[in-house]
């Protein structure tokens, strides 16, 4: 076993004993203080912190900030396992014995007895929707929406491109991308006949069409619409970021700048990127 494949029962459990330490009555008064309602804000901002790290590793980036982000998401799991412990309701081990049991019961294909056999990954995903399914019929008597599990408060983009994945587990879902891509062309039309009408409502029905549409070309061109739009934004930021530089470095204030010289500078920003990126290929 190599140091990368160490066992990982020992820094799981120092990590929860280090949490238990912290909530006891003389650990730290701060962590004393948190609930699941104080919590959540640093969960979601972890999350997004991973995320960061995922799209930075991605492009080419050292790998080790990725795992200190991991990390920290994974202490708040065990901050909310040992919040649960001390109401008695369920620990740390039954947390990974939970999804131990789920994933494996969803993968008959790997750790079944008698193994069924899958063409590839789109009926591995029917199948998972059906074992969805038959667990909620056993926990709630009803077999419930194969949508069921795509959570509210996800980003809209991002819990467009699940709706339409999940809905495609039991074949609802077109046939081919450029079916996909004209679908998209449809909804634009409908949107520049609702800008020309005018109307509020109607442009906001359209426009979230269209949005739902890309949401869902993007699964279907596996790049998800959600990473996609981040990533866009983080090249804005940057490439705008330097504008500023070279607005700067000419002694051009901020807010007088021509939209010429702003275009030129925008250019110059792409060039620069694209040259750096080639030096690192």
């Amino acid at each position: 076993m190599n140091e990368i494949q160490k066992e990982v029962g020992p820094a799981l459990q120092r990590l929860v004993n280090i949490m238990q330490r912290l909530r006891a009555p003389d650990g730290c008064p701060w962590d004393a203080e948190q609930d699941l309602r104080s919590l959540r804000p640093y969960l979601v901002e972890e999350c997004y912190e991973v995320l960061d790290e995922m799209d930075r590793v991605s492009y080419g980036g050292a790998w080790r900030p990725f795992a200190e982000e991991l990390g920290d998401l994974l202490f708040q799991i065990v901050f909310h396992a040992q919040l649960a412990a001390e109401k008695g309701e369920f620990g740390m081990a039954e947390v990974c014995t939970a999804i131990a049991d789920k994933i494996e019961s969803r993968h008959p294909h790997v750790f079944g007895e008698n193994r069924p056999t899958f063409a590839g990954s789109t009926q591995v995903l029917e199948n998972w929707a059906k074992l969805k399914a038959d667990e909620r019929k056993k926990k709630t008597g009803n077999a419930g929406s194969v949508l069921d599990g795509v959570p509210t408060a996800a980003p809209s983009l991002l819990r467009a491109e699940r709706l339409t994945e999940k809905a495609s587990r039991i074949g609802f879902d077109w046939k081919q991308v450029k079916d996909v891509r004209a679908k998209l062309d449809e909804e634009l039309a409908e949107l520049d006949e609702a800008i020309a009408a005018g109307s509020r409502d109607e442009i906001e029905h359209e426009l979230g069409d269209v949005l739902f549409s890309v949401a869902n070309l993007a699964r279907w061109i596996k790049a998800p619409a959600e990473d996609a739009l981040r990533q866009a934004n983080t090249r804005f930021t940057r490439r705008f970021q330097r504008i500023e530089q070279l607005l700067e470095q000419q002694g051009v204030k901020f807010g007088q700048a021509t939209l010429e010289q702003l275009d030129t500078f925008w250019e110059q920003a792409k060039r620069e990127e694209k040259a750096a990126l080639a030096a690192r290929a």
